[in-house]
């Protein structure tokens, strides 16, 4: 009984400090933002709560405009980057996973983009995409060249959106190619070979065998991928500039909460990111509710 005792003193002693770690620099800064976004009379200057509390800060931010379009940004992108680069990153695994030569040389090429700075791969992106010089206009050869980064112009809208998404792409495979390609490796082969000696095709194999046993595999990449998708705003930054009324139209609202915060408006910058919070922790909930029926480890 000592002994057990003792134990689980070390590991609570162990504990101790990630715990207080995490209570400082997580919780803390959780409670007291929600806090801040439930206080209407919030003092900016002294950092001081009233003491008074309503949603009206929530109502404020919901009747104005650009909340409104910066959270259809965020969906879009959420929506659309994310289901299309899991589907891409899991074909291109599979086809590293189906190769024996130079597989470790494409790993490494597809592993790139996970180690390379977002701010210097959004600058490269931005020479492409250049409306005078850029390799694409070059490469469609229009007779007119496309404003591709124009945010300026709200008719360039789908544009942008298309240039970001293409970006996101790109940016989000290195690290699921990596994670599914662990995951292929570790199905028994066996598998495999019982299913061609009944003759199934290579779809049927996917589809019965590859993707059930990918399933904690999957699970963690898309709960991860939405969590990350819905805080997007470095990659508007790396194609569009960090200039609110110039890039407001292709903004997130992360972008909405970092514009708040540098205007002054601390309240409504902390309620943004409470209605962002509470949309993370329900679509990761619905998630974890799916995988108890669809994944199994």
């Amino acid at each position: 009984m000592l002994e057990h005792k003792r134990d689980d003193l070390k590991a609570w002693l162990y504990l101790c400090i990630p715990i207080v770690l995490i209570g400082i620099f997580t919780f803390y800064p959780i409670v007291n933002t929600t806090l801040i976004a439930f206080d209407p009379n919030y003092n900016e200057a002294l950092q001081k709560l009233s003491g008074r509390f309503s949603l009206a800060n929530f109502v404020d931010i919901f009747n104005y405009s650009a909340f409104t379009k910066v959270l259809l940004n965020t969906i879009i992108v959420v929506f659309v980057s994310v289901p299309l680069s899991t589907v891409v990153a899991l074909a291109i695994a599979i086809g590293l996973n189906s190769i024996k030569p130079l597989q470790k040389i494409f790993q490494t090429i597809f592993f790139l983009p996970y180690v390379t700075n977002t701010i210097a791969v959004g600058m490269v992106f931005a020479v492409l995409f250049s409306t005078d010089t850029g390799l694409v206009n070059a490469i469609i050869g229009a007779q007119e060249n496309i404003e591709w980064l124009n945010v300026s112009n709200t008719d360039n809208y789908f544009i942008n959106m298309l240039v970001l998404n293409i970006y996101l792409l790109w940016n989000n495979l290195a690290f699921k190619v990596l994670v599914f390609l662990g995951g292929l490796q570790s199905i028994g082969k066996q598998y495999y070979d019982a299913a061609k000696i009944d003759g199934a095709s290579s779809m049927k194999i996917n589809l019965r065998i590859t993707l059930p046993l990918l399933g904690p595999q999957v699970m963690f990449i898309l709960v991860t991928s939405f969590i990350g998708a819905f805080k997007t705003y470095d990659v508007i930054v790396a194609l569009f500039g960090n200039n609110w009324s110039m890039t407001r139209n292709m903004q997130t609202i992360v972008g909405f909460i970092y514009w708040c915060i540098g205007s002054g408006n601390f309240a409504k910058g902390a309620a943004a990111s409470v209605v962002l919070l509470v949309i993370i922790l329900i679509f990761t909930g619905l998630q974890f509710l799916v995988s108890k029926r669809r994944v199994h480890y």
